[in-house]
């Protein structure tokens, strides 16, 4: 007994190092919303199944054959050993070049819970009934649970499912209770493939001049998110709530419309983002749109010109309209006479019939999008030309969303958070008005379904006119991008492939001029390290 004793304690160190990796995938697989975390597994089958983890099945022809408890159980622990320091060794590796680490939320003590007892109910039933004549079926039991952490983990976060929809819908009630505590309070929702957090973050600058508005924090563009803004952040003297809503599907947009139901509604951009998981074009029209068709018939709608898939589509909601544009003279609000630089931007907007000039610290014709977006409503809502030429003036950049920085004597431009299309176009754009030698570090874009190839081979033509070197995190993820670099005539010496965006600094100072700008275009998170 006492030996089965140790070597319980030999597999459950072994499942803990593999749960806590199985549980940091969950957390950022959102607990397998949309199927990520089964999607995860299977993309990465082979590096997780076919791997030291292959000697737990191995010794079971040794313990199949053999009739030795002492024997079994010898060379099952020897095999637990070996697992146990090759996962410390790579465990300590991998933090080194870790984004996120799993971050231990009541959600994961939950979890934690569960698959304690999970795992509790066999080694129940082998101590009930105990006996060294099933000591090798004990051990080849106790092998495949280990072998399978990843599902069982999976097992668990299935089994937790209704306590998570019981403890989403009271904290819930709580949100609800507080927002209907609160009438007079403003709702803005602001969706679209791209381009959210800026735009909220943006809005609230330029809101913030003459009320108090509260946005919600970071990405948080969840239900979840929601939730815990107004619960935790919102309070009697705030005017106004700026909720960024996120999607990956038709309906949940609605949701969460139905949730804070906002009066005032913005539509950054309409593009391929989450296309994937969306399934269409069509249907990230339909979803993001869910917004303006939920406004209140007296709400207003900041719709963007400039996007066909806003312009084309058919609204049954009679809100109100306002237009914005930087090509279509017939916007409500235009940018005209707009001029850039490695120092900002500047810009006029006609308000009232009179020509405003705006200046800005920003960089890029998206963030241009987004200013007018949050002039026109701040316009609407009472903020005069003056006072909204202040706030424009003072709009702080958003973290890792064009951001730029000094990092030693390297000049970044920190456009980190989730590429697109769109976005890495722009952000192309404004590294190419910077006066220095321009090298761009990026893992290329990801969730875009059958057009991930084409996408990123576009982006690959892109950086190609644009950049002197490239740097690519990820010889799979990066193919589609090394395609058209070398079709297009690249310099191969100027291609580098590296595993990791941490190696890329160490690359980058051996890169470096006197005067050199990086552009970081996405940061891909740790489920997608290669």
């Amino acid at each position: 007994m006492i030996h089965f004793i140790i070597t319980l304690i030999l597999w459950g160190i072994l499942f803990s190092i593999k749960a806590k990796k199985s549980l940091h995938m969950l957390q950022q697989n959102l607990y397998n919303t949309e199927s990520r975390y089964i999607k995860w597994i299977n993309k990465n089958f082979n590096k997780l199944f076919l791997n030291i983890d292959t000697l737990i099945l191995i010794s079971f022809i040794f313990l199949i054959f053999s009739n030795n408890y002492i024997i079994n159980t010898i060379i099952f622990d020897i095999f637990l050993v070996v697992c146990i320091i090759k996962y410390n060794v790579d465990n300590k590796e991998e933090k080194k070049h870790e984004k996120k680490p799993l971050v231990y939320t009541k959600r994961i003590y939950r979890l934690i819970v569960t698959i304690c007892i999970l795992l509790l109910i066999p080694i129940v039933i082998m101590f009930i009934g105990f006996d060294l004549i099933y000591l090798k079926y004990y051990y080849i039991i106790l092998g495949f649970i280990v072998y399978l952490t990843y599902y069982v983990i999976y097992i668990a976060n299935i089994i937790n499912h209704p306590v998570e929809r019981y403890v989403y819908h009271s904290f819930k009630r709580k949100a609800v209770k507080k927002l209907n505590s609160n009438p007079n309070l403003k709702v803005i929702g602001i969706t679209g493939s791209y381009g959210k957090t800026s735009s909220k973050n943006i809005l609230s600058d330029i809101l913030n001049i003459k009320f108090n508005a509260l946005p919600t924090p970071k990405n948080l563009n969840t239900p979840y998110g929601l939730i815990m803004t107004i619960n935790n952040h919102l309070d009697k003297f705030d005017d106004i709530l700026i909720a960024e809503m996120g999607a990956y599907k038709v309906g949940e947009i609605q949701e969460l419309c139905d949730l804070v139901h906002p009066q005032y509604g913005i539509l950054t951009k309409i593009g391929t983002a989450h296309l994937e998981s969306f399934g269409s074009e069509e249907n990230i029209q339909k979803g993001k749109f869910e917004l303006i068709e939920s406004l209140p018939s007296n709400g207003v709608a900041i719709l963007n010109m400039d996007d066909e898939k806003q312009v084309n589509y058919d609204i049954k909601n009679p809100v109100k309209k306002i237009w914005i544009s930087i090509d279509n003279k017939n916007a409500d609000y235009q940018a005209t006479n707009i001029k850039m630089s490695n120092l900002g931007m500047s810009f006029d907007v006609m308000i009232d019939g009179k020509k405003r000039n705006f200046k800005t610290k920003l960089l890029g014709i998206p963030n241009i999008y987004n200013i007018l977006a949050g002039i026109a409503l701040g316009h609407y809502l009472g903020i005069t030309d003056e006072q909204l030429r202040k706030a424009v003036s003072n709009v702080r950049s958003t973290e890792h969303r064009l951001e730029l920085k000094k990092v030693g004597d390297i000049n970044i431009i920190d456009d980190a958070y989730n590429s697109n299309p769109v976005g890495s176009k722009m952000a192309l754009d404004v590294l190419n008005l910077m006066p220095g030698k321009k090298i761009i570090m990026t893992p290329g874009m990801i969730e875009l379904g059958e057009k991930q190839y084409e996408l990123n081979y576009d982006f690959g033509k892109s950086i190609a006119s644009v950049c002197d070197e490239v740097i690519l995190v990820g010889p799979k993820q990066t193919i589609p991008i090394q395609d058209a670099l070398k079709e297009n005539g690249y310099n191969a010496k100027k291609i580098h492939i590296i595993n990791d965006v941490k190696d890329g600094f160490t690359l980058i100072n051996s890169l470096k001029d006197k005067n050199t700008y990086v552009l970081i275009e996405n940061d891909l998170p740790d489920s997608f390290n290669e």
